[in-house]
């Protein structure tokens, strides 16, 4: 996956935009949109504002808990040589080593690898992000496409081999993926109780603004410019998420996931 990195100073002061204890209330936080939609032509989808959401009660602790077991299982079959491996079960690629290998490949000789179960719960969770992204942004959810790539990930503190594990550096998810619009991520592991390090961070002009992650919290934003962002480096631990991506382009669209 082709990533692009900004090579901007941001501020070196940190303040949280939602830490690491259960929110009371949904937060959100605007930022003026970038130009990067202005040429579009999804006018029903398309960002008419932007900024930052992060909400603790959408996803039930059970499912995000339940989709935590699935990743290891997935990739405990694998696993890249730096710190930061990927479970795709929409293309089915999961890191080995310096490459990537096909898991339903796997699954065709061991069956407890993925369950119905499984899938069920990942589409559920799935939509249910889709929907809470299409009513803060006022999009109609039949407008908002699901999009590549949508991954598990992990990241150890392992030492990086390729730039694909250098996580920690500035980016722009619609400039490094083109189809974005929408970004959301759910987190499957809790900051400083299974990791330090490695909160999200929205790089600002005024101040890094981070997510601290806990197990079933959302966030999600706007894909462009208005949002360069970057996940802290690992100082310790093990640190499980979902990136789940949207797209207002149904070209852009893909499937959900299903055994194969």
């Amino acid at each position: 996956m082709a990533r692009f990195w900004l090579h901007v100073i941001y501020p070196s002061s940190f303040v949280a935009l939602a830490g690491k204890d259960p929110l009371d209330a949904p937060v959100w936080h605007e930022v003026p949109c970038s130009n990067d939609y202005e040429e579009e032509v999804f006018l029903e989808c398309k960002p008419k504002r932007c900024g930052r959401a992060v909400m603790d009660n959408l996803v039930s602790r059970d499912d995000a808990e339940h989709l935590l077991r699935l990743a290891k299982r997935g990739l405990s079959h694998g696993g890249s040589n730096g710190g930061a491996s990927i479970l795709d079960l929409h293309s089915g690629a999961l890191s080995m080593g310096d490459k990537f290998v096909n898991i339903f490949k796997i699954a065709e000789t061991d069956d407890s690898l993925f369950t119905e179960e499984d899938f069920r719960i990942y589409r559920r969770v799935k939509d249910q992000i889709r929907q809470a992204v299409a009513d803060k942004f006022d999009v109609p959810v039949d407008k908002l496409h699901l999009t590549k790539p949508t991954f598990f990930s992990r990241m150890d503190t392992k030492k990086a081999q390729t730039k694909h594990d250098e996580y920690w550096h500035v980016h722009v998810d619609k400039e490094t993926y083109g189809s974005f619009h929408y970004t959301s991520l759910l987190y499957l592991t809790t900051y400083k109780n299974d990791f330090q390090g490695g909160r999200f961070v929205f790089a600002d002009k005024d101040y890094n603004r981070t997510v601290e992650p806990r197990v079933g919290r959302v966030s999600f934003f706007t894909s462009g410019s208005e949002n360069p962002h970057f996940v802290e480096r690992l100082r310790e631990g093990v640190r499980y998420a979902i990136t789940v991506s949207f797209t207002c382009d149904p070209a852009k669209a893909i499937a959900d996931p299903k055994i194969k």
